[in-house]
């Protein structure tokens, strides 16, 4: 399968993020998150979570970004889509 974060952002909104960062083949689920951007803890690449693209160096390529859908406490991501940004 697919390395997938799932972030819950200040808003209160539930992200789907692919969880390698493009830098350096680390986790992204152990970054921070502020202001709608997941940073790397490892080199500080900070990724929109919207569209997964890189904001700060030295990540230069973008993570996926995956279509989320919640029932109730249940947090449904499928892997197949990516949202189209």
């Amino acid at each position: 399968g697919i390395p997938v974060a799932l972030v819950l952002d200040g808003a209160g909104q539930v992200h789907a993020i692919g969880d390698t960062c493009t830098h350096g083949d680390i986790s992204l689920a152990e970054g921070f998150v502020e202001d709608g951007t997941l940073e790397c803890w490892a080199h500080g690449s900070k990724f929109s979570l919207e569209t997964g693209k890189p904001l700060t160096l030295p990540a230069y390529e973008p993570v996926p970004v995956f279509v989320v859908e919640t029932s109730d406490d249940d947090v449904f991501v499928d892997t197949d889509q990516t949202k189209d940004v």
